[in-house]
Protein backbone atom coordinates (compact mmCIF):
# COMPACT_ATOMS: atom_id res chain seq x y z
CA UNK A 1 0.00 0.00 0.00
CA UNK A 2 1.25 3.45 -1.15
CA UNK A 3 0.82 5.62 1.74
CA UNK A 4 0.01 9.51 1.68
CA UNK A 5 3.55 10.53 3.15
CA UNK A 6 5.51 8.34 0.58
CA UNK A 7 3.12 10.74 -2.39
CA UNK A 8 4.25 13.77 -1.06
CA UNK A 9 7.66 13.18 -0.25
CA UNK A 10 8.41 11.68 -4.11
CA UNK A 11 6.26 15.05 -5.39
CA UNK A 12 8.30 17.20 -3.31
CA UNK A 13 11.12 16.34 -5.24
CA UNK A 14 9.92 18.00 -7.64
CA UNK A 15 11.66 21.05 -5.91
CA UNK A 16 15.40 21.87 -6.73
CA UNK A 17 15.26 22.88 -2.53
CA UNK A 18 13.89 19.80 -1.27
CA UNK A 19 16.25 17.84 -3.95
CA UNK A 20 19.17 19.90 -2.15
CA UNK A 21 18.17 18.93 1.46
CA UNK A 22 17.36 15.61 0.83
CA UNK A 23 20.12 14.60 -1.74
CA UNK A 24 17.85 12.75 -3.40
CA UNK A 25 16.17 12.52 -7.29
CA UNK A 26 13.35 10.88 -9.02
CA UNK A 27 13.33 9.29 -11.89
CA UNK A 28 10.86 7.04 -13.74
CA UNK A 29 10.48 4.60 -16.72
CA UNK A 30 11.35 0.92 -17.56
CA UNK A 31 14.61 1.97 -19.80
CA UNK A 32 15.73 5.03 -17.41
CA UNK A 33 14.94 3.31 -14.13
CA UNK A 34 17.05 -0.27 -15.27
CA UNK A 35 20.45 1.97 -16.73
CA UNK A 36 20.24 4.05 -13.00
CA UNK A 37 19.83 1.05 -11.12
CA UNK A 38 23.56 -0.20 -10.29
CA UNK A 39 25.15 3.06 -10.57
CA UNK A 40 23.24 4.75 -7.55
CA UNK A 41 21.81 3.99 -4.93
CA UNK A 42 18.35 3.61 -4.94
CA UNK A 43 15.97 4.62 -1.83
CA UNK A 44 12.35 3.65 -2.66
CA UNK A 45 11.19 2.14 -5.99
CA UNK A 46 7.30 2.18 -6.98
CA UNK A 47 6.55 -0.54 -9.37
CA UNK A 48 3.54 -2.41 -10.90
CA UNK A 49 3.31 -5.83 -10.24
CA UNK A 50 3.94 -7.22 -13.94
CA UNK A 51 7.13 -5.01 -13.70
CA UNK A 52 8.40 -6.56 -10.24
CA UNK A 53 7.94 -10.05 -11.89
CA UNK A 54 9.70 -9.76 -14.89
CA UNK A 55 13.03 -7.95 -12.57
CA UNK A 56 13.26 -10.22 -9.75
CA UNK A 57 16.86 -9.42 -8.94
CA UNK A 58 16.39 -5.63 -8.71
CA UNK A 59 17.62 -4.19 -5.34
CA UNK A 60 16.01 -1.20 -3.72
CA UNK A 61 16.35 -0.06 0.23
CA UNK A 62 12.95 0.17 -0.24
CA UNK A 63 10.33 -1.80 -2.93
CA UNK A 64 6.63 -1.12 -2.88
CA UNK A 65 3.96 -2.56 -5.44
CA UNK A 66 1.35 -0.36 -6.74
CA UNK A 67 -1.18 -0.20 -8.90
CA UNK A 68 -0.74 1.82 -12.19
CA UNK A 69 -3.71 4.26 -10.54
CA UNK A 70 -1.62 4.74 -6.96
CA UNK A 71 1.84 5.28 -9.67
CA UNK A 72 -0.33 7.82 -11.41
CA UNK A 73 -1.12 9.80 -8.06
CA UNK A 74 3.09 9.80 -7.33
CA UNK A 75 4.21 10.11 -10.61
CA UNK A 76 5.30 13.98 -11.91
CA UNK A 77 5.24 12.34 -15.70
CA UNK A 78 1.90 12.81 -17.20
CA UNK A 79 1.76 9.33 -18.31
CA UNK A 80 3.57 7.55 -15.97
CA UNK A 81 5.81 3.58 -16.91
CA UNK A 82 5.35 1.29 -14.83
CA UNK A 83 8.24 2.18 -12.69
CA UNK A 84 9.32 5.21 -10.66
CA UNK A 85 12.29 5.24 -8.69
CA UNK A 86 14.11 7.74 -6.02
CA UNK A 87 17.87 7.73 -5.96
CA UNK A 88 20.59 9.36 -3.71
CA UNK A 89 22.52 11.75 -5.48
CA UNK A 90 26.12 11.11 -5.85
CA UNK A 91 29.19 13.05 -4.25
CA UNK A 92 31.88 13.07 -7.00
CA UNK A 93 35.22 14.37 -6.28
CA UNK A 94 35.93 16.93 -8.82
CA UNK A 95 39.27 16.73 -10.48
CA UNK A 96 40.50 19.12 -12.23
CA UNK A 97 43.09 17.18 -13.77
CA UNK A 98 40.80 15.21 -16.02
CA UNK A 99 41.31 17.80 -18.27
CA UNK A 100 45.22 17.67 -18.82
CA UNK A 101 44.30 14.02 -20.27
CA UNK A 102 40.44 13.73 -21.54
CA UNK A 103 37.92 15.94 -23.50
CA UNK A 104 35.45 17.79 -21.17
CA UNK A 105 32.50 19.80 -21.46
CA UNK A 106 31.60 23.19 -19.09
CA UNK A 107 28.17 24.84 -19.15
CA UNK A 108 28.14 28.71 -18.52
CA UNK A 109 24.68 29.11 -17.21
CA UNK A 110 22.83 26.85 -19.53
CA UNK A 111 19.44 27.03 -18.57
CA UNK A 112 16.88 24.78 -20.32
CA UNK A 113 16.08 21.23 -18.37
CA UNK A 114 15.95 19.18 -21.25
CA UNK A 115 19.10 21.25 -22.46
CA UNK A 116 21.27 20.01 -20.39
CA UNK A 117 19.64 16.55 -20.68
CA UNK A 118 20.44 16.42 -24.26
CA UNK A 119 23.82 17.28 -23.53
CA UNK A 120 24.57 14.94 -21.22
CA UNK A 121 23.57 12.12 -23.79
CA UNK A 122 25.82 13.77 -26.42
CA UNK A 123 28.64 13.51 -24.05
CA UNK A 124 27.70 9.94 -23.00
CA UNK A 125 27.63 9.56 -26.78
CA UNK A 126 30.85 11.03 -27.94
CA UNK A 127 32.79 8.99 -24.45
CA UNK A 128 32.82 11.96 -22.50
CA UNK A 129 32.93 11.75 -18.99
CA UNK A 130 33.11 14.78 -17.07
CA UNK A 131 31.22 17.62 -17.27
CA UNK A 132 31.85 21.26 -15.18
CA UNK A 133 28.80 23.24 -15.24
CA UNK A 134 28.45 27.09 -13.78
CA UNK A 135 26.71 27.63 -10.85
CA UNK A 136 23.27 29.14 -12.73
CA UNK A 137 23.03 26.25 -15.11
CA UNK A 138 19.95 24.04 -14.51
CA UNK A 139 20.26 21.38 -11.53
CA UNK A 140 21.02 18.07 -13.07
CA UNK A 141 18.57 16.49 -10.92
CA UNK A 142 15.80 18.65 -12.51
CA UNK A 143 13.29 15.95 -13.00
CA UNK A 144 12.98 17.21 -17.01
CA UNK A 145 16.52 16.62 -16.68
CA UNK A 146 16.65 13.51 -15.61
CA UNK A 147 14.11 12.48 -18.00
CA UNK A 148 15.96 13.66 -20.79
CA UNK A 149 19.54 12.00 -20.04
CA UNK A 150 18.13 8.72 -20.83
CA UNK A 151 20.17 7.05 -18.54
CA UNK A 152 23.15 8.59 -19.48
CA UNK A 153 23.81 10.24 -16.11
CA UNK A 154 24.88 6.70 -14.93
CA UNK A 155 28.15 7.60 -17.33
CA UNK A 156 28.43 11.09 -17.02
CA UNK A 157 29.68 13.14 -14.60
CA UNK A 158 28.48 16.57 -13.43
CA UNK A 159 30.93 18.70 -11.22
CA UNK A 160 28.74 22.66 -10.40
CA UNK A 161 31.41 24.97 -9.41
CA UNK A 162 32.84 28.44 -9.86
CA UNK A 163 34.00 28.46 -13.89
CA UNK A 164 35.90 31.00 -14.02
CA UNK A 165 38.07 30.02 -11.13
CA UNK A 166 38.43 26.85 -12.40
CA UNK A 167 39.46 27.44 -16.19
CA UNK A 168 42.29 30.13 -14.37
CA UNK A 169 43.56 27.78 -12.44
CA UNK A 170 44.37 25.07 -15.76
CA UNK A 171 47.80 25.32 -17.23
CA UNK A 172 48.26 24.37 -20.63
CA UNK A 173 44.71 23.57 -20.93
CA UNK A 174 43.10 24.64 -24.25
CA UNK A 175 39.68 25.73 -23.82
CA UNK A 176 37.43 26.24 -26.39
CA UNK A 177 34.33 28.35 -27.35
CA UNK A 178 32.07 28.76 -30.09
CA UNK A 179 31.51 32.91 -31.39
CA UNK A 180 30.32 33.93 -34.23
CA UNK A 181 34.25 35.60 -34.65
CA UNK A 182 35.74 32.33 -34.01
CA UNK A 183 37.82 30.50 -36.47
CA UNK A 184 35.57 28.07 -38.66
CA UNK A 185 36.22 24.44 -36.20
CA UNK A 186 36.78 22.54 -39.85
CA UNK A 187 40.02 24.40 -40.24
CA UNK A 188 41.33 24.28 -37.10
CA UNK A 189 43.51 21.79 -35.21
CA UNK A 190 41.75 20.23 -32.20
CA UNK A 191 43.20 18.38 -29.01
CA UNK A 192 42.24 15.06 -27.87
CA UNK A 193 42.15 16.86 -24.02
CA UNK A 194 40.79 19.97 -22.80
CA UNK A 195 37.66 21.98 -22.31
CA UNK A 196 34.62 22.58 -24.37
CA UNK A 197 32.79 25.77 -23.18
CA UNK A 198 28.75 26.26 -24.63
CA UNK A 199 27.00 29.18 -23.31
CA UNK A 200 23.62 30.50 -22.36
CA UNK A 201 20.72 29.61 -24.62
CA UNK A 202 20.04 33.34 -25.31
CA UNK A 203 23.49 35.12 -24.45
CA UNK A 204 26.21 32.79 -25.40
CA UNK A 205 29.01 32.68 -23.28
CA UNK A 206 29.26 35.13 -20.38
CA UNK A 207 32.12 37.51 -20.46
CA UNK A 208 34.18 36.79 -17.53
CA UNK A 209 34.29 33.12 -19.10
CA UNK A 210 35.22 34.62 -22.63
CA UNK A 211 38.11 36.43 -21.28
CA UNK A 212 39.78 32.95 -20.64
CA UNK A 213 38.60 30.83 -23.94
CA UNK A 214 41.87 30.70 -25.49
CA UNK A 215 40.80 28.57 -28.48
CA UNK A 216 37.70 30.56 -30.18
CA UNK A 217 35.90 28.24 -32.77
CA UNK A 218 33.20 28.66 -34.99
CA UNK A 219 30.47 26.17 -36.63
CA UNK A 220 29.83 27.30 -39.95
CA UNK A 221 26.88 27.46 -42.13
CA UNK A 222 26.45 26.22 -45.26
CA UNK A 223 26.75 27.96 -47.84
CA UNK A 224 28.60 30.43 -46.10
CA UNK A 225 26.24 33.50 -47.99
CA UNK A 226 22.96 31.82 -47.48
CA UNK A 227 20.97 33.59 -44.94
CA UNK A 228 19.91 31.22 -42.43
CA UNK A 229 19.25 31.23 -38.24
CA UNK A 230 20.59 33.46 -36.28
CA UNK A 231 21.94 30.63 -34.40
CA UNK A 232 22.03 26.90 -33.50
CA UNK A 233 19.91 25.24 -29.92
CA UNK A 234 23.17 24.61 -27.47
CA UNK A 235 22.58 21.33 -27.29
CA UNK A 236 22.49 20.94 -31.19
CA UNK A 237 25.71 23.02 -31.57
CA UNK A 238 27.54 20.67 -28.56
CA UNK A 239 26.75 17.82 -30.64
CA UNK A 240 28.35 19.00 -33.80
CA UNK A 241 31.38 20.55 -32.12
CA UNK A 242 31.89 17.54 -30.66
CA UNK A 243 31.40 15.04 -33.45
CA UNK A 244 34.14 17.32 -34.78
CA UNK A 245 36.75 16.65 -32.58
CA UNK A 246 35.95 13.19 -31.65
CA UNK A 247 36.60 12.49 -35.90
CA UNK A 248 39.77 14.64 -35.98
CA UNK A 249 41.15 12.36 -33.17
CA UNK A 250 40.02 9.10 -35.14
CA UNK A 251 41.66 10.34 -38.06
CA UNK A 252 45.20 11.43 -36.48
CA UNK A 253 44.50 14.91 -37.48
Amino acid sequence: MLSKNKIKYIRSLELKKNRKEERAFVAEGHKLVGDLLGHFECRLLLATRSWIETHPSVRANEIIEVTQEELTRASLQKAPQEVLAVFSQPDYPMDKDVLTHSLCLALDDVQDPGNLGTIIRVADWFGIEHIFCSQGTVDVYNPKTIQATMGALARVKLHYCHLPSLIASLDNVPVYGTFLDGKNMYGEELCKHGLIVMGNEGNGIGTEVEKLVNKRLYIPNYPPQRETSESLNVAMATGIICAEFRRKATNGE
